[in-house]
Formats: structure tokens, sequence, C-alpha cells
């Protein structure tokens, strides 16, 4: 399944099987073409028809009754959709809340709590079952009601309860074709009709930001996968130390008192201070873990391809540098391309706070979720980056009979019974079982049955007879406070009140940036981070032996990295490194994404202040979209210095003589250069990683794995086809990618550079004759993709970002998908830039991730704040409001966020009454 849907192929029928599984799959996709149709107005009939489309549109004006309300409430849309709740009570207002997200967005809730639940087969049949296991297997909804029945407070379970209460309110007496449009046609086929919303169904959806959120796993895998065919030294080469000499990390002073126990910015570290965890101590396992890999590839990453790509940027400046004397803070999360859009805008303002009513906020929801993610309230300003903590581990388990290996003895496995039903089809079960490391995920592959067959592990280790179980350790499969936290930042008035929330916010661990009314600005890093025993995380662990594991507490809250007012006043989180490994006495990751995004936006700010200038809205809005590329200014020199005598490979090497780096969508350099780096990553990395890491479908003849003799010997050569999906491929040219190739510039006759023969070129041996190489290829490459002529190149033709429904519209005849989907749009932009338009090197130039909103926060002049969504308030695929962002986001704009009474009267469109 791509890394971007919510449901695959299984939305439409069953994959695989028989030919009487796959006629019944191809008549279930026709019977959907032709309800779509219909209903698109594109036939005729009198029950299908454009008003069974218009029977979905929400009510935005006049009256309605919500049962529950204690008064009125109002909802105030402006001319883009986005509401504005007035409510007198908690209560009313979450209630409120549900209401309106379900009018707008239901279907994505329903589909969202039936992934969460690994449920998706009782929507879309027996394809989702396969998904369906592996989900149950990790327990997101398990855990979530554990959360709910045993640790949440009394105040966030009335608040989610009242949300609940609220979409059912939305839900009574509504058919399936009153709800929206994909119902139509999902009834059509096989009868479901959506169930009541619970709290829980709530809860589980932040198990599912924390899965694609969930730090270094693929890392972890894609290296134990490499030593079939690299040593433990080309491995290190790929995976290089962070550059803190370059890229500045987060927290660039503090360290934990010795005094206090406690992190202090402004404390030094002591002599001697670094990781307390050895490092290497699982080096050489190789769980040939490709199965896994595979699997994790079917899962649906709602928000994004995982990888070092992924990502978000946020900073906020102080007043003291700003043209409104009050800070400004930026943010723009990267994440899937989703129609609709991830993010909801919304606002929820208490009419008088007070203690029975304590919102007054505003920003980006969840739908499903009651409360605001990343926003405002009338005292302060926060956003969100990953932090990219290496919060999993994957262990090898020794199987035995019904238990595993645990220091010589045999321990019996916990298991629990799942049943998945089927849509159409009959029920499945399955058997979870669990070690004390938690779930084993190999049982979900019949593959994984073998793994770690052939793991070189030491003496010590148990006999591997038909190969290791792997067990997966996650922190967010414990059940935990993040639900609190929303809403305690929600209510949030200081920076006292801000850490209090971010020490509940403990799955997906995030960069926390803070601003407020009185001038100061500030960051956290929050979350349950593991302290382990040994190893530092990077590959699996012996699961057999208690010298391995997590120690009982994660690292204390108290001492992990922030920052309050620092002196040179801005604070950058993109990602990078949050401090120090030199100067931090705990391991927060080994895997950081490698700072290109966020040195560049400390280069912009530094610029400007040290001109003298000071930083408006409109400098914060541009550097959203700096689309700059570092690899570009890194190689060009070296690429126009290489003599080259193809007078049509000449003709494009000319494309980047003076050209800036800006990676505009008109842009034939930008065009030109990122298929050069393409080319080189392939021709240097790429065709040298095994199978498992390389795009499905591609194969290369190549050496027998770990192979010593020249790669020439075209006699021992094996053809080997790559297996992994083109959104997760390596090498993904990421920024990490950046930092191998410029560790490797000043070796030019490294063995990365030489690349085999091909039918129509010679060898190479040093790194100018690969660079050669791959500007020949990528000329001839987009020969074949933009035509000969250079002057009809542009970036944008080939970066194409296309909006897909997130269930009926990711597979099927292109009826259907013309229906349900929106694009292309060219976009300029890149790999690691800020404005970062993710695509996967390895597997083409289309759009993979994006800055799913954009939003600059003008604190304490509320009005004078700006956002943007990808796309747009609804969900439903006719509406105005479906896409009605989009060009505005394509092209750097921001809207107008009102936020004050007379502010939001003022760009009101429709108001609707709910009254009791």
């Amino acid at each position: 399944m791509p890394a971007n849907t919510t449901a695959s192929s299984g939305s439409t029928g069953s994959a695989g099987g028989g030919p009487r599984k796959k006629k019944g799959r191809r008549a279930r996709l026709i019977v959907i073409v032709l309800v779509l149709a219909l209903v698109a107005g594109i036939g005729y009939g009198t029950y299908w028809s454009v008003s069974t489309v218009r029977a979905s549109y929400p009510q935005t004006s006049g009256t309605l009754q919500l049962k529950g309300l204690d008064s009125n409430v109002e909802v105030k849309r402006d001319g883009s959709g986005i509401p504005q709740i007035y409510a007198d009570s908690d209560a009313d207002l979450f209630r409120a809340q549900g209401f309106v997200q379900a009018q707008d967005r239901f279907w994505e809730m329903d589909v969202r709590r039936h992934l969460t639940a690994g449920r998706l087969s009782e929507m879309f049949g027996s394809g989702q079952v396969e998904t369906d296991s592996f989900l149950r297997t990790l327990g997101w909804r398990k855990v979530a009601q554990e959360e709910y029945d045993n640790v949440l407070s009394e105040e966030t379970k009335k608040n989610l309860q009242a949300y609940a209460d609220g979409v059912n309110s939305y839900l009574e007496g509504r058919d399936g074709k009153d709800i929206s449009v994909e119902y139509a046609a999902l009834g059509f086929t096989n009868n479901y009709k959506p169930a009541k919303w619970t709290p829980v169904d709530s809860v589980a959806w932040l198990k599912a930001m924390a899965w694609d959120l969930r730090g270094n796993m693929q890392d972890e895998i894609d290296r134990s996968l490499m030593t079939s065919r690299l040593d433990a030294k080309k491995i290190q080469d790929l995976y290089p130390p962070y550059p803190y000499d370059k890229h500045r990390p987060i927290v660039d002073q503090g360290a934990v008192s010795p005094v206090t126990g406690k992190f202090d910015p402004d404390a030094s570290p002591s002599d001697g201070l670094g990781s307390s965890t050895a490092a290497g101590a699982t080096e050489g396992l190789n769980t040939q873990l490709g199965a896994l890999s595979e699997t994790l590839d079917e899962i649906p990453a709602l928000l994004g391809p995982n990888g070092t790509g992924i990502g978000s940027n946020s900073w906020v400046v102080s007043g003291k540098y700003t043209t409104t004397d009050k800070p400004l803070l930026a943010n723009d999360p990267h994440l899937a391309p989703q129609l609709p859009s991830l993010w909801y805008q919304m606002g929820l303002h208490c009419r008088t706070v007070s203690e029975t009513c304590g919102y007054d906020t505003a920003g980006y929801t969840f739908s499903g979720m009651p409360g605001v993610i990343i926003g405002h309230n009338q005292d302060i300003a926060w956003g969100f980056t990953n932090l990219g903590a290496d919060v999993t581990d994957l262990f090898l388990e020794k199987v035995s009979g019904d238990g595993y290996l645990y220091d010589g003895k045999v321990k019996a496995f916990t298991t629990r019974e799942e049943t998945i039903k089927v849509a159409g089809g009959k029920d499945r079960h399955i058997t979870v079982r669990e070690t004390n490391n938690g779930p084993l995920v190999s049982d979900r592959s019949s593959e994984l049955e073998k793994v770690g067959q052939k793991a070189p592990v030491t003496n010590a280790a148990p006999d591997r007879a038909d190969g290791y179980a792997v067990a997966l350790k996650w922190t967010a499969l414990e059940p935990g406070h993040s639900m609190d936290a929303v809403f305690e930042l929600n209510r949030a008035k200081d920076f006292t009140s801000f850490r209090a929330a971010a020490q509940h916010f403990e799955v997906p661990s995030q960069n926390l940036i803070y601003a407020d009314t009185k001038g100061h600005i500030g960051y956290q890093a929050p979350g349950r981070i593991p302290v382990r025993k040994a190893g530092d995380g990077t590959l699996p662990s012996p699961g057999w032996s208690s010298s391995y594991g997590w120690k009982k507490d994660p690292i204390p809250f108290d001492e992990l990295p922030y920052e309050y007012d620092p002196k040179r006043g801005y604070i950058v989180t993109a990602n990078q490194a949050v401090i120090d490994e030199d100067k931090y006495p705990y391991l927060l990751t080994k895997d950081w994404g490698y700072g290109t995004r966020s040195q560049r936006i400390n280069d912009l700010i530094e610029s400007k202040i040290k001109g003298g200038g000071k930083i408006s809205t409109e400098d914060m809005q541009k550097m959203q979209m700096d689309n700059t590329s570092e690899i570009a200014a890194l190689l060009v020199p070296e690429l126009l210095k290489i003599n080259i005598s193809d007078k049509d490979v000449r003709e494009a090497q000319k494309l980047l003589e003076g050209w800036d780096y800006t990676q505009e969508a008109d842009s034939a350099a930008a065009a030109y250069f990122n298929a050069v780096w393409r080319n080189i990553l392939k021709l240097g990395f790429g065709d040298k990683l095994p199978k498992e890491l390389r795009v499905e479908g591609e194969c290369l003849n190549v050496p027998p794995a770990k192979s010593s003799g020249p790669v020439d010997e075209q006699d021992k050569l094996v053809r080997e086809c790559g297996q992994r999906a083109p959104d997760s491929a390596q090498p993904d040219g990421g920024d990490r990618w950046y930092q191998v190739v410029a560790n490797l510039m000043d070796k030019p006759d490294s063995d990365w550079w030489k690349s085999p023969r091909s039918r129509k070129d010679k060898a190479t041996e040093t790194r100018d004759e690969l660079f050669a190489r791959a500007m020949e290829d990528a000329r001839w490459e987009l020969t074949a993709k933009l035509g000969k002529d250079i002057t009809t190149w542009n970036w944008g033709r080939l970066h194409q970002l296309t909006l897909k429904n997130q269930t009926l519209g990711t597979e099927g005849p292109g009826l259907l998908q013309r229906v349900l989907n929106r694009g292309p749009w060219n976009l300029g932009g890149g790999e690691a830039a800020v404005n970062a338009t993710g695509w996967n090197a390895a597997g083409g130039y289309e759009v993979v991730w994006v800055p799913s909103m954009r939003m600059v926060v003008n604190v304490g002049d509320w009005d004078r704040s700006r956002w943007i969504n990808l796309t747009g308030a609804s969900g439903h695929a006719f509406s105005a409001h479906y896409t009605d962002q989009t060009d505005k986001w394509v092209n750097g704009e921001l809207l107008p966020w009102a936020f004050g009474t007379n502010d939001v009267a003022k760009a009101t469109k429709d108001t609707l009454t709910l009254k009791p």
C-alpha cells in the first residue's frame, strides 16, 4: 500500500487469492464506479442523482436542535467554511465540536477508527485482513481502552464523552447516504452502516499518530538488512554521525545539573559526560527482517512515509527582533498529502472563560478528537515538530513450544484471541502472543516465521533452530496521558503551565515551541523516552537476556532539555538533534534528521538580524517557502568542472551555470540537477544495497551476497529484483544522504564511486567518472520524461502533487479516481528544503510528503495571524470547500486567521445556532 493511503486495495474487495476472489473484486469495483458515476450526475435516475450528493452536505446556517446542550451554541463559518464555535460550558463546546466535525468529516473519522482498532475488514472486505491482523497484534485499541479506563483524568473523560455525544447526535436518524457519498457506494456493495462514536475512538487516534512518528524503527531494520551485502564500515558510511559542527542542535547550551539533578538551560556539562548507554552492544546481529519491512509497507501511514525526510518546521522569534515587538511563531508539519487534509481548522471559544468554561483557543484539530492540537489561545501559542526520539526496539526472541527463552528459562507467552469480522466473508481468528518485550510482530507473516535464520549472533546466543521470532517494544503500547495533555495545552497561560502540559504529552515525542503575550519564548522536549540497559537502539537486541531491554523508568521529565528566552532571541526546531550528545547524559536517538532544514532557517533568521533588520509576518511566510537545495550548492561546482564531450549532455550541463540552487516549479536547472542527484545515488549507493531496500520490480545483475569477487565478472552475477515500495525505498535522497556524499567528496577513489559497466557505459572507478555518467543518465531520463528540447523542461512537471481521497480514491478505474481525487499540481521545493515537498530519489520525483499546513502566529495581536490548510475544511467530494485552499497553498499564500469576537463576526458568512 502506498504510504499516503488510509485503506488499500482492500477497500474494493479481496486482493489476491484464487480467480473467484479476483472476479468478485472486479465486480465490486465496477459497482462502485457505476454508483459514483451516477452520484456525480454523469448518469441518470431517480435515486442515484445529484440530490444524493447534496443529501450529505451539512447545514451551516439557521437553527438545529442538538440533544444534551445546556444552552445555545453558535457555529460561525467564514468564506472558507472554517468554523468558530461559541458556547457557555466545556460540555457544550466539545459536544458542538463533535457535531460539527462529523458534519464535515465523518467518513474520514469512521475510517480512522476502523484503522486504529484493526477493523478495516468490516468496511472494505478481506483485502484488509493482514493489515487488521498486524494492528490487532500491536493492540492500539486495547491500549486506548486501558488509558480511558485507568489513566485519563475525569475532566478529560467528560470532554471525550461530550465530543462523542455530539458526533452521535449528528449520526442519529441519518442513513449512510445522508452522511457522505462514500457510504452511498459502500452501502450499495456490502450494506455497511456506521456505528456510534465512543470516547475510546478518539483516544486511539493518538496511537496512529505515534506509529507514524515512531522514530528509527525503519533504520533499525535497514541496518540489519544491509549486513547481507555490506560490512560494518560501509554501513557506518551510510549512517554518519550528526554534523554538530555544521548544523546547530535545537538546544545549544545547558545540561543536567549535578546539584539539582534537573536539566538547567544555563548549566555546563560535567567533564566526560556522554551517553550512559553502551553503544554497539548489538553490532553484528542480522535478523533478515525483509518480510517485516514488507509488512510495515502495508500498514497505512496516515501521517507520511517514516524516514529521515519526514518531519516538520517550527521556529519562534522574540519580539526583540520582530516588527510587531511581540514574538512571531511559525509551524508547518510535513506529512503525507491527503484528501481531505489531516488537519481541520477550528476555533473553540467560551463566551466567558470561567471555571465551568475554560477554553478560548483556535488552530488545527484532528477530525475525531476534541481540542486543538496546534495553535494558540488568548495567552500563548505553540507548535509541534517530531522530536525523533528512539522509542521502539526490536528484540530477537528464542521461541520454545508455548513460551520463549529468558535468562535460561522458558517463560509462558501472554496470549489473547482476536476475531476479525470481514465484510462479505467469514470471520478470521488470530492468536496474539506477547513476550516481556512486547507483541511478536513476526507472527503476522509466514515469511517472518524464519526471521533470524541466518543471524550471525555470538556463541552465547541460544541455538537458532528454525530462527528467532521478533518482538516490538514501543512506548506507545503502555497507557499514557497524552489526551490529558491536549486539553492542558489548550488552557495553558504561561511557560510553567505549558511545561506541566508537556509533561503529559508522552507519545509521540514532539518538539514543543512556545510564545506568550508577555514576550517570552521557549522550547520543551517532552515524551516517554526509554533508558536502555545496553545497546544504542540501532540494531535489534537479544530478547533472551535480562542484560538488554529497558530500565523500569524512562528519562525523567525534569531532565529533558528545554529553553526559556535564550539569549540568541529565537528557537528553531526542524527535526535536527535536540542537544549535542557529548553534553547530555541520556541517549535520545542515534538517528536524528541531519539538520539541513533547521540550519537553513537559522541562517535566514541570523542574516536578517545581523543585517540590522527586523522580522515581519511576511518574512516568516517567505522563509516557509524557501526552496534552496543545500546538496546542489555542494555538488554543482564540481559537476561544472567535468569535461562532457556529448553535445546533448553538455547542453543540459549548461543549465547549471549561474543557477542559484533554488528549486522553483518553472526551473529547468532544478529539474536537471535533481535528476543528476537521483542518478548519483542510484549508481553510487542504490545498486549496492540488498534487494529488500531497493524499489520493487527494479532488477539488477549483482554479485552473490557478501561476494568478494570483482563486480565485472559477469558469470558470477545473479539476477535480483527490489522488494520495497517506491516511497520507502533507499537511497531516498534525504539529508542523511547529503551527509553521506559530503563525507565522500574528498575521497574521489572511494569504492562507493565504483560502478559496474552497463550495456552502453564502461565501469566507473572515480567520483568524477560516476558524476559524468550520472549527468548522462539524467539527460536521457529527462529526455524520455520531458522531451529532448531542454527549453521545455521544468521541475514542476516532474515534481507533481496529486491529492487522493484516502479510501475509495486510491485505487480503481480512472473514472472513480477522477470523481474523488484532485490534481496534479506542479510544485517547487524539494527534499530537505525548508519548503519540504518531499520526494523519494529511489522511487521517482512524485511528491510523497508536504507541508500539510502552514501558520504564522502574531502573538498578542492574534487577528493578524495567518494560516492555510493543504485542502479545505470539507471532506465531501463535491463541496466548495473540498480543495478550496490548495491553489493558495501551492502559491505560498496564507489566509487571514480571525480570533477575536469582532474579527470573527466580520469574517462570518454562515451562522448555525445549535439549540438544546
